[in-house]
């Protein structure tokens, strides 16, 4: 099952995607939020898929699509998890995965604006392979990790260099300006993905690929991820983990090649749906 948000920002009403065609299911009532997560929404909205099958009505094809979910608790990001990746910025090679949190309010659509911040002149790209949280976690074994996890979604993990690395401090303020985080276009359930292991993933500027990569080369798998954050968070119904990106962001380039205005960003990932941002300067 594929779920989606659609129309006005903050005014989002709930849908499914079938077959390539987004559907409303507002009749279910509720959102994709934290609670419905936690009672079993996902069974649930199955069940009255099934149970109107042929009598949902479509959504036009220019609407508005939003998260597939609802602004989570946290998301949390893991740093350098492509080894290739690490290496193209000339960093060391985790022996543990790097933590860093991404703020909520950076969250947008998966085809919403991508603002540059003021002052910034380092605004960088990174798609990524997310994970979205089923049921409170906290202290899970690897083996069990999976059991905790609703499903997967693609993320753009938009950064500022300069914020992240040469301001001081850890790389949080790089990583949560308004509209760095867009998600989706769907939040795709675990059982539709035939193996997590083998997902590609890719991004293009202005027509150009410049990431290409698969979570086959992931340094820390998404198991050991869940498990290894949960030992020093709890974990709440719909949090997101974004895994991290394989090699070909700006900063990996020499010179390094950054955003700028009236740029086009599209990405993409296996089952996980296409994304398309505009890139503008931020305006008071």
């Amino acid at each position: 099952m594929k779920l989606i948000r659609y129309g006005e920002p903050g005014k989002e009403k709930i849908g499914v995607q079938i077959e390539g065609k987004n559907y409303d299911v507002s009749a279910f009532g509720g959102d994709y939020d934290e609670r419905f997560f936690e009672e079993n929404g996902l069974a649930r909205l199955e069940q009255f898929v099934k149970a109107n099958a042929g009598k949902l009505d479509e959504i036009p094809n220019e609407t508005r699509l939003g998260a597939p979910f609802v602004r989570p608790s946290k998301i949390v990001c893991i740093g350098l998890n492509y080894r290739d990746h690490a290496e193209e910025t000339g960093a060391t090679i985790p022996n543990e995965p790097i933590i860093f949190m991404k703020s909520t309010t950076a969250l947008v659509g998966p085809n919403d604006t991508v603002v540059i911040p003021k002052n910034s002149v380092k605004t960088d790209w990174e798609v990524e392979f997310g994970v979205v949280i089923s049921k409170r976690a906290t202290y899970v074994d690897e083996k069990d990790a999976l059991d905790y996890v609703a499903g997967y979604v693609l993320h753009n993990d938009v950064s500022e260099r300069e914020f992240q690395i040469e301001r001081g401090g850890t790389w949080d303020k790089g990583k949560g300006c308004d509209t760095f985080a867009p998600m989706g276009p769907v939040l795709t359930t675990a059982d539709e993905i035939p193996d997590i292991n083998n997902v590609r993933l890719w991004l293009k500027v202005n027509g150009k690929t410049y990431q290409d990569g698969n979570t086959s080369n992931l340094i820390f798998s998404v198991p050991y991820i869940v498990s290894y954050v949960s030992q020093f968070m709890t974990l709440l119904p719909g949090d997101v983990i974004s895994t991290g990106t394989p090699a070909g962001v700006g900063l990996g380039f020499n010179p390094p090649i950054y955003l700028k205005a009236g740029d086009v960003v599209e990405l993409g990932a296996d089952h996980l749906g296409v994304q398309r941002q505009e890139v503008v300067n931020w305006q008071s």
